[in-house]
């Protein structure tokens, strides 16, 4: 049992290091669903939250395999050198746990995403009740010996109202006054008085922001939230008492949004803000809403460079070169 023992133990054993039958490079290996606690926010206010990451690296064509267990240790000792001693940024983390796999790995390459699920304090629209509303965090990385990239992004849910139904029933609206007598311009201020009723989706909405030189961004996570609620027809809140609720519905009723609108305004917004860090910044805006009358969702999304997405802002050019979120993160290697 001793010399078994031993033998497993021995540098012979490192099965990962063998070279493989098939000599063949892997474009991602890693481990997925690690789960941790981390701390956020600014020093003195940090709290624990909870958070799900992603590691991968290359594998060379010449290594049988990643060493798995490294993944792990890697992601703890971040943790405990980077998050412990100071509350952290997520794509901070991300770029410091990047740095560390691609050593420990000896890979060219090593990628990493976060997710961490945090609250924010706001306040009901009409009657001020506190309530608490979660939101996710995320942060990317790719590492690289030509340095790091690294982008921030949230994800929140909202509301939105469908322009559609409503200019349908707008339209019965009008024909049904019409034929008791109301006159048109009666019709029309009736019309602007009283919102359209249309059916209704809870949106998840979704942004990411990188800058292309190395380091932080300096993109605040709550300067993203606060698009990505805008974007939509109108912020949802876990508590509301009966003001808040017609202020709400009224306020989304007032503001019909289709999918893909959600998407454009929010990238008009993050252009506005963000445009200082340049044409080789990165953006991804993407919504997706759990639609109320179909058996099926639906989803938008645009992804590209700051300079790809301004030369379409304000003209007719149908731009066909959409860098995408890998190619950008990439882009340092």
């Amino acid at each position: 049992m001793v010399e078994r023992a031993t033998l497993l133990s021995s540098p012979a054993a490192d099965v990962q290091g063998r070279r493989p039958r098939t000599h063949l490079s892997l474009s991602r290996v890693g481990v997925t669903g690690v789960e941790k606690v981390v701390r956020m926010g600014a020093r003195g206010e940090d709290e624990l939250f909870y958070a799900q990451l992603e590691c991968f690296v290359d594998l060379n064509p010449k290594q049988k395999g990643a060493h798995m267990s490294r993944f792990e240790e890697t992601v703890n000792e971040a943790i405990d050198e980077v998050v412990l001693g100071e509350s952290f940024r997520s794509e901070t983390l991300a770029a410091h746990i990047a740095e560390r796999v691609r050593e420990r790995q000896q890979s060219l390459r090593a990628e990493v995403t976060i997710a961490a699920r945090y609250p924010e304090r706001k306040q009901s629209p009409e009657t001020g009740i506190p309530t608490q509303e979660i939101f996710t965090l995320l942060g990317s990385a790719v590492a690289s010996e030509t340095g790091v990239r690294r982008l921030v992004g949230v994800q929140a849910q909202g509301m939105t109202a469908c322009p559609c139904a409503q200019e349908l029933i707008r339209d019965r609206s009008r024909e049904r006054l019409a034929g008791d007598g109301f006159s048109d311009d009666e019709i029309e201020r009736v019309l602007e008085h009283v919102p359209g009723a249309t059916h209704n989706q809870r949106g998840l909405g979704t942004l990411h922001v990188g800058a292309p030189h190395d380091g932080e961004s300096g993109v605040e996570a709550r300067a993203l939230l606060r698009i990505v609620e805008e974007s939509m027809s109108s912020e949802i809140y876990e508590l509301l008492k009966r003001p808040d609720e017609a202020e709400v519905v009224e306020r989304a009723h007032r503001r019909p949004r289709f999918v893909e609108d959600c998407v454009r305004e929010m990238l008009r917004m993050a252009v506005e803000q963000f445009a200082h860090l340049g044409d080789g910044a990165f953006l991804l805006a993407r919504q997706e809403n759990l639609e109320s009358i179909h058996r099926h969702d639906v989803v938008a999304e645009r992804h590209g460079l700051m300079g790809e997405i301004l030369r379409e802002l304000g003209s007719d050019v149908h731009d066909l070169r959409h860098t995408t979120m890998r190619e950008w993160l990439r882009g340092a290697a």
